[in-house]
């Protein structure tokens, strides 16, 4: 299993953009450069009222399938 590191700073204005399926993926850099596409439903367990803020961990399998999301801090 491999595991990506990255932040994460979204206003609410977007999640809800995300969370309404006006975006069905997002795209972010980890710490290492390698971009990474998910799909946004993988977020909503951590829409705040202030939007998203914080470092996550995602891992995925060797054949880079989703295991899990999870924030770090």
């Amino acid at each position: 299993m491999n595991s990506y590191f990255f932040s994460l700073h979204l206003s609410y204005k977007q999640c809800m953009d995300y969370y309404y399926g006006a975006y069905t993926s997002v795209q972010v850099t980890e710490d290492g450069g390698k971009k990474i596409r998910f799909p946004a439903a993988y977020l909503r367990p951590y829409i705040t009222a202030i939007g998203i803020r914080g470092r996550f961990r995602m891992t995925v399998t060797s054949d880079n399938k989703f295991v899990k999301l999870e924030k770090v801090s």
